[in-house]
């Protein structure tokens, strides 16, 4: 299911790089908005795997902001 995180700390495509770097082998296709404040980042997730991402984007630096 295609779901959208806020996200704190993106601020460039260097940032957006680096999540797609990291993470896409893992969770597959992710696109991050830089146009958007916060940052939006947008992928076809499950729900069983949301808290994994939350933490792997967490480690690497990207904060998601919880609604």
């Amino acid at each position: 299911m295609k779901k959208t995180f806020k996200a704190q700390n993106i601020s460039c495509q260097n940032c957006a790089n680096l999540i797609k770097g990291s993470l896409e082998d893992d969770f597959g296709e992710i696109s991050v908005n830089l146009e958007t404040n916060p940052k939006e980042v947008t992928l076809d997730i499950e729900a069983s795997k949301e808290e994994e991402f939350k933490t792997e984007m967490a480690d690497i630096g990207f904060n998601i902001i919880e609604d």
